[in-house]
Protein backbone atom coordinates (compact mmCIF):
# COMPACT_ATOMS: atom_id res chain seq x y z
CA UNK A 1 0.00 0.00 0.00
CA UNK A 2 0.84 3.60 -1.10
CA UNK A 3 1.40 5.81 1.70
CA UNK A 4 -0.72 8.95 0.84
CA UNK A 5 1.22 12.34 0.88
CA UNK A 6 0.14 15.16 3.74
CA UNK A 7 -1.14 17.44 1.92
CA UNK A 8 0.28 21.08 2.84
CA UNK A 9 -1.12 24.51 1.92
CA UNK A 10 0.99 27.19 2.51
CA UNK A 11 -0.30 30.92 1.82
CA UNK A 12 1.36 33.95 0.94
CA UNK A 13 -0.09 37.31 0.41
CA UNK A 14 2.67 39.56 0.12
CA UNK A 15 6.55 40.07 -1.40
CA UNK A 16 8.51 40.47 1.84
CA UNK A 17 6.83 37.20 3.22
CA UNK A 18 6.93 34.91 0.18
CA UNK A 19 10.69 35.60 0.22
CA UNK A 20 11.00 34.03 3.54
CA UNK A 21 8.71 31.14 2.59
CA UNK A 22 10.41 30.39 -0.46
CA UNK A 23 13.23 27.36 1.07
CA UNK A 24 10.30 26.19 2.63
CA UNK A 25 7.76 26.01 -0.21
CA UNK A 26 10.92 24.43 -2.52
CA UNK A 27 11.57 21.93 0.30
CA UNK A 28 7.81 21.03 0.83
CA UNK A 29 7.76 20.59 -2.99
CA UNK A 30 10.41 18.52 -3.45
CA UNK A 31 9.40 16.20 -0.20
CA UNK A 32 8.75 12.51 -0.89
CA UNK A 33 6.36 12.70 2.06
CA UNK A 34 4.25 16.19 1.45
CA UNK A 35 2.51 17.41 -1.02
CA UNK A 36 2.42 21.36 -1.76
CA UNK A 37 -0.85 23.07 -2.19
CA UNK A 38 0.13 26.78 -2.65
CA UNK A 39 -2.45 29.57 -2.55
CA UNK A 40 -1.49 33.22 -3.71
CA UNK A 41 -3.55 36.44 -2.58
CA UNK A 42 -3.00 39.91 -0.85
CA UNK A 43 -0.53 42.67 -2.61
CA UNK A 44 0.99 39.57 -5.02
CA UNK A 45 -2.51 39.90 -7.00
CA UNK A 46 -2.45 43.96 -7.64
CA UNK A 47 -0.73 45.62 -10.10
CA UNK A 48 -0.60 48.83 -7.92
CA UNK A 49 2.13 46.79 -5.54
CA UNK A 50 3.98 45.47 -8.07
CA UNK A 51 1.96 42.37 -9.20
CA UNK A 52 4.47 40.50 -7.62
CA UNK A 53 2.45 36.33 -8.30
CA UNK A 54 5.42 37.05 -11.19
CA UNK A 55 8.14 36.45 -9.03
CA UNK A 56 6.59 33.07 -7.94
CA UNK A 57 5.59 32.00 -11.51
CA UNK A 58 9.36 32.94 -12.81
CA UNK A 59 10.23 30.28 -9.74
CA UNK A 60 8.25 27.56 -11.85
CA UNK A 61 5.86 26.94 -8.60
CA UNK A 62 2.58 25.14 -9.77
CA UNK A 63 -0.28 27.80 -7.74
CA UNK A 64 -3.30 25.80 -6.69
CA UNK A 65 -5.41 28.98 -6.18
CA UNK A 66 -5.24 32.94 -6.56
CA UNK A 67 -7.79 34.90 -4.35
CA UNK A 68 -8.64 38.35 -5.06
CA UNK A 69 -8.92 39.79 -1.78
CA UNK A 70 -7.12 43.24 -1.27
CA UNK A 71 -9.49 46.11 -1.86
CA UNK A 72 -7.78 49.43 -3.48
CA UNK A 73 -8.45 51.35 -0.49
CA UNK A 74 -5.90 51.70 2.85
CA UNK A 75 -8.77 53.34 4.72
CA UNK A 76 -9.90 50.85 7.87
CA UNK A 77 -12.80 50.31 6.45
CA UNK A 78 -11.27 48.80 3.33
CA UNK A 79 -8.71 47.07 4.94
CA UNK A 80 -11.79 45.58 7.21
CA UNK A 81 -13.62 44.68 3.81
CA UNK A 82 -10.37 43.02 2.45
CA UNK A 83 -10.55 40.86 5.70
CA UNK A 84 -14.33 39.77 5.09
CA UNK A 85 -13.57 39.16 1.17
CA UNK A 86 -10.87 36.91 2.45
CA UNK A 87 -12.76 35.14 4.74
CA UNK A 88 -15.07 34.42 1.79
CA UNK A 89 -12.71 33.00 -0.35
CA UNK A 90 -10.54 31.16 1.68
CA UNK A 91 -13.78 29.23 3.56
CA UNK A 92 -14.38 27.81 -0.20
CA UNK A 93 -10.61 27.31 -0.50
CA UNK A 94 -9.96 25.29 1.91
CA UNK A 95 -13.17 23.51 1.24
CA UNK A 96 -11.96 22.16 -1.99
CA UNK A 97 -8.06 21.59 -1.87
CA UNK A 98 -9.02 19.65 1.31
CA UNK A 99 -5.61 20.37 3.25
CA UNK A 100 -4.07 18.23 6.27
CA UNK A 101 -2.22 20.72 7.25
CA UNK A 102 -1.60 24.88 6.74
CA UNK A 103 1.22 26.40 6.89
CA UNK A 104 1.27 30.98 7.34
CA UNK A 105 3.80 32.88 8.03
CA UNK A 106 3.29 36.35 10.44
CA UNK A 107 0.88 38.95 11.15
CA UNK A 108 -0.89 40.01 8.40
CA UNK A 109 -4.55 40.92 7.92
CA UNK A 110 -4.81 38.45 5.21
CA UNK A 111 -3.45 35.80 6.85
CA UNK A 112 -5.90 36.46 9.58
CA UNK A 113 -8.44 35.75 7.56
CA UNK A 114 -7.31 32.64 6.30
CA UNK A 115 -6.26 31.52 10.09
CA UNK A 116 -10.01 32.24 10.97
CA UNK A 117 -11.49 30.00 7.89
CA UNK A 118 -8.83 27.32 8.95
CA UNK A 119 -10.10 27.15 12.77
CA UNK A 120 -13.47 26.82 11.74
CA UNK A 121 -13.00 24.37 9.20
CA UNK A 122 -10.73 22.18 12.20
CA UNK A 123 -7.35 22.22 9.57
CA UNK A 124 -4.61 22.54 11.95
CA UNK A 125 -2.58 25.77 11.14
CA UNK A 126 1.78 25.90 11.60
CA UNK A 127 2.51 29.67 12.31
CA UNK A 128 6.07 30.87 11.85
CA UNK A 129 7.25 33.70 13.73
CA UNK A 130 4.88 33.50 16.29
CA UNK A 131 5.48 35.13 19.62
CA UNK A 132 7.21 38.32 18.44
CA UNK A 133 6.42 42.02 19.84
CA UNK A 134 5.98 45.53 17.54
CA UNK A 135 4.11 47.46 20.01
CA UNK A 136 3.35 50.29 16.88
CA UNK A 137 1.18 48.13 14.92
CA UNK A 138 -2.02 46.33 14.84
CA UNK A 139 0.12 43.14 13.61
CA UNK A 140 0.92 42.85 17.41
CA UNK A 141 -2.60 42.07 18.10
CA UNK A 142 -3.18 39.96 14.99
CA UNK A 143 -0.71 37.73 15.58
CA UNK A 144 -1.23 37.01 18.96
CA UNK A 145 -4.33 36.02 17.93
CA UNK A 146 -3.20 33.92 15.10
CA UNK A 147 -0.94 31.61 17.86
CA UNK A 148 -4.05 31.10 19.30
CA UNK A 149 -5.30 29.55 16.23
CA UNK A 150 -2.72 27.70 15.65
CA UNK A 151 -1.07 24.37 16.60
CA UNK A 152 2.36 24.27 15.41
CA UNK A 153 4.56 27.10 16.42
CA UNK A 154 7.78 28.07 14.55
CA UNK A 155 9.44 30.77 16.59
CA UNK A 156 12.91 32.86 15.39
CA UNK A 157 14.22 32.62 19.25
CA UNK A 158 13.87 31.33 22.34
CA UNK A 159 12.40 34.80 23.64
CA UNK A 160 9.52 34.50 21.10
CA UNK A 161 9.22 30.57 22.51
CA UNK A 162 8.92 31.54 25.57
CA UNK A 163 6.15 33.98 24.86
CA UNK A 164 4.28 31.78 22.72
CA UNK A 165 4.37 29.03 25.75
CA UNK A 166 3.50 31.85 27.83
CA UNK A 167 0.08 32.14 25.54
CA UNK A 168 -0.96 28.80 26.97
CA UNK A 169 0.38 26.94 23.90
CA UNK A 170 1.87 23.24 24.42
CA UNK A 171 5.75 23.22 25.02
CA UNK A 172 6.11 20.01 22.82
CA UNK A 173 4.17 22.28 19.75
CA UNK A 174 6.90 25.51 19.72
CA UNK A 175 10.22 25.04 17.94
CA UNK A 176 12.86 27.63 17.82
CA UNK A 177 14.19 27.53 14.14
CA UNK A 178 15.38 30.83 13.98
CA UNK A 179 14.48 33.14 11.30
CA UNK A 180 14.04 32.15 7.95
CA UNK A 181 15.83 35.51 6.59
CA UNK A 182 18.63 35.64 9.05
CA UNK A 183 20.78 33.46 6.82
CA UNK A 184 21.97 33.89 3.32
CA UNK A 185 23.37 30.60 2.09
CA UNK A 186 25.74 31.45 -1.17
CA UNK A 187 25.86 35.40 -1.73
CA UNK A 188 27.92 34.87 -4.71
CA UNK A 189 24.51 34.03 -6.20
CA UNK A 190 23.45 37.25 -5.43
CA UNK A 191 23.34 39.76 -8.67
CA UNK A 192 26.06 42.19 -8.84
CA UNK A 193 26.24 45.83 -9.00
CA UNK A 194 26.59 46.38 -12.44
CA UNK A 195 23.70 43.91 -13.34
CA UNK A 196 21.37 45.71 -10.58
CA UNK A 197 22.06 48.99 -12.16
CA UNK A 198 21.47 48.07 -15.68
CA UNK A 199 18.00 46.34 -14.31
CA UNK A 200 16.81 49.24 -11.92
CA UNK A 201 18.13 51.99 -14.19
CA UNK A 202 19.93 53.78 -10.73
CA UNK A 203 23.70 54.38 -11.11
CA UNK A 204 25.44 53.49 -7.27
CA UNK A 205 26.39 56.60 -5.12
CA UNK A 206 30.04 55.63 -3.10
CA UNK A 207 27.57 55.18 -0.37
CA UNK A 208 24.57 54.11 -1.19
CA UNK A 209 20.90 53.09 1.74
CA UNK A 210 17.30 51.34 1.33
CA UNK A 211 14.71 52.64 2.50
CA UNK A 212 11.83 50.91 3.58
CA UNK A 213 9.02 52.91 5.37
CA UNK A 214 5.17 51.66 6.29
CA UNK A 215 2.45 53.17 8.62
CA UNK A 216 2.43 52.79 12.52
CA UNK A 217 -0.79 51.50 12.27
CA UNK A 218 -2.06 52.50 15.85
CA UNK A 219 -1.01 55.80 15.24
CA UNK A 220 -2.42 56.68 12.33
CA UNK A 221 -2.71 60.78 12.97
CA UNK A 222 1.17 61.07 12.83
CA UNK A 223 1.63 59.08 9.34
CA UNK A 224 2.14 62.16 7.04
CA UNK A 225 4.26 64.17 9.88
CA UNK A 226 6.72 60.94 10.26
CA UNK A 227 7.36 60.48 6.45
CA UNK A 228 8.08 64.27 6.16
CA UNK A 229 10.40 64.18 9.34
CA UNK A 230 12.09 60.94 7.42
CA UNK A 231 12.43 62.70 3.61
CA UNK A 232 13.60 66.01 5.48
CA UNK A 233 16.37 64.03 6.99
CA UNK A 234 17.23 62.11 4.03
CA UNK A 235 17.26 65.25 1.86
CA UNK A 236 20.66 65.81 3.27
CA UNK A 237 21.82 63.50 1.84
CA UNK A 238 22.09 64.08 -1.52
CA UNK A 239 25.51 63.01 -2.30
CA UNK A 240 24.12 59.12 -1.20
CA UNK A 241 22.08 56.87 -3.33
CA UNK A 242 18.88 56.62 -1.94
CA UNK A 243 16.99 52.97 -3.03
CA UNK A 244 13.14 53.15 -1.87
CA UNK A 245 10.96 49.96 -1.55
CA UNK A 246 7.19 50.76 -1.50
CA UNK A 247 5.05 50.37 1.56
CA UNK A 248 3.03 47.74 2.48
CA UNK A 249 -1.22 48.24 1.82
CA UNK A 250 -1.48 48.79 5.37
CA UNK A 251 -3.84 51.57 6.96
CA UNK A 252 -2.33 55.32 5.28
CA UNK A 253 -0.09 53.62 3.15
CA UNK A 254 -0.75 55.96 -0.08
CA UNK A 255 0.01 58.52 2.07
CA UNK A 256 3.69 57.25 2.56
CA UNK A 257 3.90 55.95 -1.13
CA UNK A 258 2.79 59.21 -2.82
CA UNK A 259 5.24 61.16 -0.60
CA UNK A 260 7.94 59.08 -1.60
CA UNK A 261 7.30 59.18 -5.50
CA UNK A 262 7.44 62.80 -5.25
CA UNK A 263 10.53 63.16 -3.76
CA UNK A 264 11.98 61.16 -5.79
CA UNK A 265 10.73 62.89 -8.90
CA UNK A 266 12.62 65.63 -7.28
CA UNK A 267 16.00 63.80 -6.21
CA UNK A 268 17.49 62.21 -8.87
CA UNK A 269 20.13 60.59 -6.37
CA UNK A 270 16.85 58.26 -5.60
CA UNK A 271 14.80 55.70 -7.13
CA UNK A 272 11.49 54.08 -5.98
CA UNK A 273 11.15 50.27 -6.71
CA UNK A 274 7.43 49.14 -6.23
CA UNK A 275 9.13 45.42 -5.34
CA UNK A 276 12.37 44.43 -5.48
CA UNK A 277 11.91 40.40 -4.95
CA UNK A 278 14.13 38.77 -2.27
CA UNK A 279 17.38 38.07 -4.58
CA UNK A 280 17.04 41.93 -5.56
CA UNK A 281 17.04 42.83 -2.17
CA UNK A 282 19.32 40.85 -0.69
CA UNK A 283 21.87 41.61 -3.53
CA UNK A 284 21.31 45.64 -2.72
CA UNK A 285 21.64 44.62 1.06
CA UNK A 286 24.97 43.14 -0.15
CA UNK A 287 26.15 46.50 -1.82
CA UNK A 288 24.59 49.34 0.29
CA UNK A 289 26.15 51.11 3.42
CA UNK A 290 22.78 50.57 5.86
CA UNK A 291 19.11 50.12 5.65
CA UNK A 292 16.75 53.06 7.02
CA UNK A 293 13.13 52.87 7.85
CA UNK A 294 10.75 50.57 10.15
CA UNK A 295 10.71 47.32 8.74
CA UNK A 296 11.26 43.94 10.31
CA UNK A 297 13.86 43.30 7.29
CA UNK A 298 16.12 45.71 9.40
CA UNK A 299 16.06 43.99 12.63
CA UNK A 300 15.89 40.41 11.01
CA UNK A 301 17.55 40.18 7.99
CA UNK A 302 20.05 43.34 7.41
CA UNK A 303 22.86 42.79 10.37
CA UNK A 304 23.26 38.77 8.18
CA UNK A 305 25.05 41.19 5.66
CA UNK A 306 27.07 43.50 8.07
CA UNK A 307 25.31 46.67 7.74
CA UNK A 308 23.46 49.27 9.56
CA UNK A 309 19.74 50.01 10.21
CA UNK A 310 18.35 53.04 11.26
CA UNK A 311 15.05 52.05 12.75
CA UNK A 312 12.89 54.97 13.46
CA UNK A 313 9.69 55.08 15.57
CA UNK A 314 7.58 52.39 17.42
CA UNK A 315 6.51 49.82 14.93
CA UNK A 316 9.57 47.26 15.38
CA UNK A 317 9.22 48.63 18.95
CA UNK A 318 9.75 45.47 21.77
CA UNK A 319 11.42 43.07 18.47
CA UNK A 320 14.27 41.12 19.59
CA UNK A 321 18.20 43.10 18.10
CA UNK A 322 21.33 43.24 17.62
CA UNK A 323 24.00 46.26 17.78
CA UNK A 324 24.01 47.06 14.39
CA UNK A 325 20.63 48.67 14.85
CA UNK A 326 20.26 52.13 16.10
CA UNK A 327 17.07 52.94 16.89
CA UNK A 328 15.57 56.87 16.76
CA UNK A 329 12.24 58.68 17.29
CA UNK A 330 10.68 60.20 14.39
CA UNK A 331 12.62 63.30 14.61
CA UNK A 332 14.48 64.99 11.30
CA UNK A 333 17.83 65.73 13.57
CA UNK A 334 17.78 62.00 15.18
CA UNK A 335 17.35 59.92 11.41
CA UNK A 336 19.91 62.50 10.39
CA UNK A 337 21.86 61.61 12.76
CA UNK A 338 21.95 58.02 12.94
CA UNK A 339 22.27 57.49 9.22
CA UNK A 340 25.96 59.45 9.45
CA UNK A 341 26.75 57.47 11.83
CA UNK A 342 25.76 53.75 10.76
CA UNK A 343 27.39 54.73 7.37
CA UNK A 344 30.84 55.62 8.92
CA UNK A 345 33.50 53.55 8.79
CA UNK A 346 33.61 53.32 12.64
CA UNK A 347 30.54 51.96 12.82
CA UNK A 348 31.13 49.27 10.08
CA UNK A 349 34.33 48.06 11.48
CA UNK A 350 32.50 47.76 15.26
CA UNK A 351 29.85 45.68 13.77
CA UNK A 352 31.55 43.52 11.04
CA UNK A 353 31.65 40.61 13.91
CA UNK A 354 27.92 41.07 14.77
CA UNK A 355 25.68 38.47 15.68
CA UNK A 356 22.56 37.87 13.93
CA UNK A 357 20.03 36.46 16.80
CA UNK A 358 17.80 35.29 14.40
CA UNK A 359 20.22 32.86 12.88
CA UNK A 360 19.73 29.14 13.46
CA UNK A 361 21.64 26.28 11.51
CA UNK A 362 18.96 25.16 8.70
CA UNK A 363 15.68 27.09 9.46
CA UNK A 364 13.76 25.86 6.51
CA UNK A 365 14.83 22.30 6.83
CA UNK A 366 14.30 21.98 10.31
CA UNK A 367 10.67 23.52 9.60
CA UNK A 368 10.00 20.61 6.63
CA UNK A 369 11.18 18.05 8.95
CA UNK A 370 8.61 18.57 11.23
CA UNK A 371 6.08 19.04 8.81
CA UNK A 372 7.06 15.83 7.61
CA UNK A 373 7.10 13.83 11.08
CA UNK A 374 4.68 15.67 13.57
CA UNK A 375 1.72 13.72 14.63
CA UNK A 376 -1.58 15.25 13.72
CA UNK A 377 -4.22 13.45 15.11
CA UNK A 378 -6.48 15.20 17.44
CA UNK A 379 -4.05 18.18 17.34
CA UNK A 380 -6.70 20.84 16.77
CA UNK A 381 -8.15 19.88 20.04
CA UNK A 382 -5.90 22.04 22.11
CA UNK A 383 -5.59 22.53 25.88
CA UNK A 384 -4.17 25.90 27.44
CA UNK A 385 -1.37 25.38 29.32
CA UNK A 386 -1.56 27.56 32.03
CA UNK A 387 1.63 28.66 34.10
CA UNK A 388 -0.24 29.47 37.32
CA UNK A 389 -0.27 32.85 38.71
CA UNK A 390 2.19 34.93 39.77
CA UNK A 391 1.35 38.59 41.62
Amino acid sequence: MVNKKRKICIVTGSRAEYGLLKSVIKLVDKSSELELQLVVTGMHLSSEYGFTINEILNDNFHINKKLETLISSDTPVGVSKSIGLGVLGFSETLEELNPDLIVILGDRYEILAIAICALISRIPIAHISGGEVTEGAIDESIRHSITKMSSIHFVAAEEYKRRVIQLGEDKNKVFNVGGLGAKVDNKSDLFTKKYLENDLNFKFKSKNIVITFHPETLDLNSTEYQIENLLFSLEYFDNIGLIFTMPNSDNRGKIIDSKIQKFCFKNKNSIYVKSLGQKKYYSCLNIVDGVVGNSSSGICEAPSFKIGTVNIGDRQKGRLRCESVVDVNNNEKEITDAIKLIISEKFKSDIKNVLNPYQVKNTPENIVRILEEINLDGITKKKFFDLGYQA
